[in-house]
Parts: structure tokens; sequence; C-alpha cells
């Protein structure tokens, strides 16, 4: 059952289509390189399009209404309000758009032999030696005592500096190279280098901090901040750069972040083109901490999106209990998170015959987990086969795929935790080369073919 290269089926006005959709998402992955970032801009776009947040709204939603709502600045959940009753369910798109990174400690900054660096702890599942001798930025945001909110971003304009993790020169690694990959490279030891110059005219007991000194020095002047703030700041170390056209032929895309925000885009374009009032109440969910478990009052599994959804029951007059639970119930999802696309190089590591392949659509992983299927969410059939049919009736090129071998490791979603509410859920999404790396490479066809199953998928299932 091989599937054919979505490439080979374009027509001119698709592929000028196509080269649009990735245009746009190449510059969201370059104004959203966090979770802040990515929802601080979902609210620019989905308020230019008439969406109201739910706590400022007064009286009662109606059928077509477009509302949202926000928690701590991290997740989203988008509604658009169906002709039918909100108990029968909704659709929903449900991504995540945390990334695997490197997180700023509380107590971070540090002088040693007159250079000076920010001590760090990895956030997520990385090849630790992959983030050596890169060009990194800084961004985040600086909570000060009297309430007021410094946004850092160092490292992503041309004039600005970038940020960088060393790594011992080759002539003298020889007893480094002996070290397992998982050791060449020890968490501790992804500390950032900022700094080398010394403060001037200091006090004699202060010179021996003097790089740390100018350090602060600079911060303060540009910032307003105090070395005690760090004590309240969220500061990610992530890659410094844009996203860039891959390929010879340009019909691929290498970014930071693609995982998940490849998913994260694709839905949110697919709901903000829903031209008519849908049958059912569409839902585009971006959530927070998927890379770390979904844990945390932002991740999926908090009550976030079940206590927006009571808000929305209520506001359209008709909240209880029991209606909470059945529209929850009834509702159907598409996990939207990234697969392993197939690679060549890595052969070994995938079933040929049951992997994603770069530019055949969409991925349906009926399951992901791990071995035995731990951690999965596993689809039923049924399911599968309504999703089959909403992507072949709107000429969806799709695929289907497992993650790798199976006893080679594997990965989890969101879904197994929408799963616990009774609704259906499968994980449907884009292949991804090098996943979790600092960059990470899509298919723009795969791209294209998300944004359309999306689409489909809002308005059919």
């Amino acid at each position: 059952m091989e599937r054919r290269n979505a490439w080979k089926t374009y027509t001119q006005e698709q592929l000028k289509e196509l080269d649009q959709i990735n245009d746009r998402y190449k510059v969201c992955l370059d104004e959203g390189k966090t979770e802040r970032e990515c929802i601080r801009l979902t609210v620019k776009e989905i308020e230019k399009q008439g969406y109201r947040n739910l706590n400022d709204i007064k009286g009662s939603l109606k059928t077509g209404d477009k509302v949202y709502a926000v928690c701590m600045g991290k997740s989203i959940a988008m509604f658009r309000i169906g002709k039918e009753p909100l108990e029968n369910g909704m659709n929903i798109l449900g991504a995540h758009i945390d990334s695997p990174r490197i997180d700023v400690k509380q107590n971070p900054l540090y002088e040693n032999e007159e250079l000076a660096y920010l001590d760090t702890h990895y956030y997520g599942g990385i090849k630790k030696y992959q983030w050596v001798t890169l060009p990194l930025a800084m961004h985040g945001v600086v909570a000060k005592k009297d309430g007021s909110i410094v946004e850092i971003s160092i490292g992503e304009d041309a004039e600005d500096p970038v940020l960088y993790i060393t790594d011992l020169l080759i002539h003298l690694s020889g007893k480094q190279l002996q070290k397992k990959a998982a050791e060449v490279i020890e968490g501790e030891m992804l500390d950032i280098l900022i700094g080398s110059r010394p403060l001037a005219e200091l006090p004699d007991d202060s010179k021996k901090d003097a790089v740390k000194q100018n350090v602060l020095k600079i911060l303060n002047e540009k910032y307003g901040i105090e070395e005690e703030d760090f004590l309240s700041a969220e500061l990610e170390i992530v890659p410094a750069g844009k996203a860039r056209d891959c390929g010879l032929d340009r019909s691929m895309i290498a970014a930071y972040g693609q995982d998940d925000r490849v998913c994260a885009y694709t839905s949110l374009a697919a709901m903000l083109e829903m031209e008519e009032t849908p049958k059912r109440t569409g839902c585009c969910l971006l959530v927070d901490k998927e890379e770390i478990g979904s844990v945390g009052a932002t991740g999926m599994q908090s009550r976030f999106f079940e206590n927006s959804v009571a808000e929305l029951l209520d506001g359209m007059g008709c909240y209880s209990e029991l209606a909470l639970r059945r529209a929850l119930r009834n509702s159907s999802m598409l996990s939207s998170d990234v697969s392993a696309g197939y690679d060549p190089a890595y052969g070994e590591a995938f079933e040929k015959k049951n992997a994603a392949y770069l530019g055949r659509g969409i991925v349906l992983n009926k399951f992901t987990g791990a071995r035995g299927k731990s951690g999965s969410n596993d689809a039923n059939a049924e399911y599968v086969a309504r999703v089959r049919r909403i992507f072949d009736d709107h000429n969806v090129a799709f695929q289907t795929a497992e993650l790798g071998k199976v006893d080679f490791g594997g990965g989890g979603t969101i879904a197994y935790i929408a799963a616990l509410y009774g609704m259906e859920v499968i994980d449907s999404g884009v292949a991804v080369l090098s996943m979790h790396a600092p960059w990470e490479v899509t298919s723009k066809a795969d791209v294209y073919e998300a944004y359309k199953a999306y689409k489909a998928f809002l308005l059919d299932a």
C-alpha cells in the first residue's frame, strides 16, 4: 500500500497555494520561537478575524460566534460555535507549541577564569551534543517584584550578539570521543557563554568578578533588571536564525521548533479559514509542556481545556456537569503532532512498510507510545475509517506510520489525555527529519497537505 508522492499530483494553482502557505509558516516560525511568543502571535491573528476573549464577553453566546481563552500566556483554546448543540460534541485540532530547548536556571550567572556564563537546565528530549558550537538566541520574560514584565529577545536581529556553548577542540578530545554519545556533553556542561570583558574601575574586592559585573551592568542599562530578577525569569535558549528553504529545489523547510509548531500553524490556519458556520463547533487547542509530559497548569493534563468548555457552555446558557461531560465525550479530535520521517541514512531504525515518508502527505499514527504500546492512545478502527473517508473525500494526501521499529523506542503525544474524556482521538501530523534537533526538516508538500487535512476535518468530522 505504498502512497504516492504528493508533489506529482499538484496543478500550478495548487503549487502557488502551497508556496503561500509555507511562506506564512516560515514567518510564524521566526516570530514564535517560544510558547509565549506563539500565543501572542495567535491572539493577534485571531482577533483580526473577529475572535473575542471569553473573559471579556458580556451576555450570551450564539451560533457563529468566535471566542478564545488563554491560560497564563502559554496555552490557548479557540472555538467557532456551530449549528448543533455543544452537547453533540466538537471537532478538535489539538497541537502543542513547546519545543525542546535549554532553559536558564534561577541562579544562573557566574564567572570562571574571566569568562561569564549562565547555568542552564535542558528542557525535553535532546541530544545534548547537538547544541554546542551553534549561534544561540535568548527569548523570554523577566517578572519584576513591582509587577512589571520585561520581554527579552537577544540574538535574532542582524545587529544582535549571539550566545554560545563551547566544545573541546578536536586536537585534545581523544578521551572525550571515547565516551558514549549520551555522555560526550553532559547536562551541566550546557552553560551559555555570555561575556569576557571586565568592567573597569571596580573596587579591589570586586575585581575578581569584573566580567560578571559588566554583564549585570549591560542588563541593567538595557532592560532595567538586576541579578535577583533572575529568580522570577523564564529565559529560553534556542537556535538563532530564521527558517530557511532546504534543498536546491526549495522543497523543504529547515528550522527550529517544527515539532510541533508545524501542526500548530496548520491547525490555526485551518481554523481561521472556516468561511461558513460549521455544523459542529470547531476548536483549535494549542498547549504547552507536551515535551515534558503535558504537566503543569498550561499542559494538557491540567483542567484548562475542560474549564474553557464549561465557560463556553455557560455563555451559551446551557451549562450543567452532564452537558460538559457529553460535550467532551461526543467530540472528535486530531492530535495534531509530528511523526518521525523515514531517513535512509538511519534506515535500521524504521520498518519501511510502516514508516512516514517526506512528501507523501499528512501522517496518521493509529498509536504511538513505546514498545508494547506503553503510553499510547490506540485509536479504534471505526474512527480511523471515518478519518480516511474525510481525507479521501477532500483529496488529502495521507499515509499511515508507526514511530520507528517496535523495540527501538517510541514517543507520546497529548492524544491519550484527550481520550480520557471518552472522545475519539488519533494522532495526525507532519513527518519530520532530525526531530528534536536544533534544526529540523519538513516537506513543504506535507505542510500543505496538513493544512488541507485539518480544514477537511473541521468541516466534516
